[in-house]
């Protein structure tokens, strides 16, 4: 068995693709809290976007070629340019993402992240990838619980309330942490800021979907990120030489903050985090991967709490609510999906063996037919 169906097995059982989501909710909330940081301390973020494909597609060559030699499609123009396209979007959501996020806090940038599920949930209605039936009970709940994740995300930025005292931020200081959030806030525009971010999570919906569509006709997961990875290097190559016009330092490497996020970033989220997404999404679909992205911004808000002794709010703990219930809901709401359509399946499937009797010079006999 290939090493991508492996793969595939393995996360059919049980609740190994919940544990694949959230794996890619928890890099994503170390993603917001590391490209921050980095971007703060003047990272450039479209030679990031460049470096974090380029080290990702080194990274994940030597296993595409070895463990995919046997599986790997022909290379075809059409399949070219769908890889063009998929890095294409790959980098309008990298670069407009992380310019928004200059412009903003990483909490409202990972808010904004939350609009993804609802257009992926749209756009996969729209191109038959998701089965929605308005009457039917497990469809109504995948749309309720989208919404529900989606207004418990702005319920946690919007909303405060009454601060809840805990033990690890009851006594601490937050003088600094405050001076320097009006540091990196001091050039804030909110506005744009939320036209860039609502841009990439649109990029975002339509690069899921196109992966959805691709890994049909290119089943070598492995051998398909490297593609991305490397051709989308290679336009933000070219867009920042463009953009830069000939301004050398910013391609320069230090040992420092954005050198970690770059390696990070190659390594866990434009490698492995685009894999996976493959993968699941050839066991459960888009929009099960897609809705769990609330659940990072849940993350950032405990992480928050204990790494930067932030307080944390009644309306985030509220809001933090609402997102798992909606979350609950979509989950429930495939599930069903699923149990339904096995079961279809079941009752449709045509017998292997059928016996029909046959006179044979005047004697009754049981032949076997197989139905192909």
């Amino acid at each position: 068995m290939m090493c991508n169906e492996r793969v595939v097995k393995w996360l059919n059982n049980d609740a190994k693709p919940y544990l694949g989501v959230v794996f890619l909710q928890v890099t994503s909330a170390g993603s917001a809290i590391l490209s921050k940081a980095a971007l703060n301390q003047g990272m450039n973020p479209f030679t990031f976007s460049f470096y974090r494909n380029a080290i990702a597609a080194v990274i994940f060559a030597p296993f595409a070629l070895f463990l995919e030699r046997k599986m790997r499609p022909t290379m075809t123009t059409s399949i070219l340019f769908k890889i063009m396209l998929l890095a294409l979007f790959e980098q309008l959501n990298l670069n407009l993402y992380y310019v928004g996020m200059r412009y903003t806090t990483a909490t409202i940038s990972v808010t904004m992240l939350n609009l993804i599920p609802a257009m992926t949930f749209l756009l996969a209605w729209i191109f038959r990838l998701e089965k929605v039936k308005i009457k039917s009970l497990h469809s109504q709940a995948k749309i309720v619980g989208t919404a529900s994740a989606i207004g418990g995300a702005m319920i946690m930025t919007l909303v405060k309330g009454p601060i809840i005292l805990l033990p690890w931020t009851k006594h601490s200081n937050h003088v600094v942490f405050h001076s320097a959030q009006h540091v990196m806030n001091q050039h804030s525009d909110p506005i744009k800021a939320t036209l860039l971010l609502a841009g990439s999570c649109i990029s975002t919906a339509i690069f899921i979907i196109l992966q959805a569509n691709m890994i049909k006709s290119y089943p070598a997961g492995l051998s398909l990120t490297t593609l991305i990875c490397t051709m989308g290097s290679l336009q933000c190559s070219i867009l920042t030489l463009i953009i830069e016009k000939g301004n050398l330092s910013v391609w320069s490497l230090h040992w420092d903050m954005t050198l970690l996020t770059y390696v990070y970033h190659g390594l866990v989220r434009s490698g492995a985090v685009y894999y996976i997404y493959g993968i699941i999404m050839k066991v459960k679909g888009p929009v099960f991967v897609t809705a769990f992205n609330p659940l990072s911004m849940v993350l950032v808000a405990i992480i928050g709490s204990f790494v930067l002794s932030e307080k944390l709010y009644m309306g985030r703990v509220l809001g933090a609510v609402i997102v798992l219930v909606g979350l609950y809901l979509v989950i429930w709401g495939k599930s069903n999906d699923q149990t339904s359509q096995d079961n279809n399946d079941q009752n449709h499937a045509l017998p292997i063996d059928h016996k029909q009797p046959q006179v044979v010079q005047g004697v009754s006999k049981d032949i076997t037919v197989s139905l192909n």
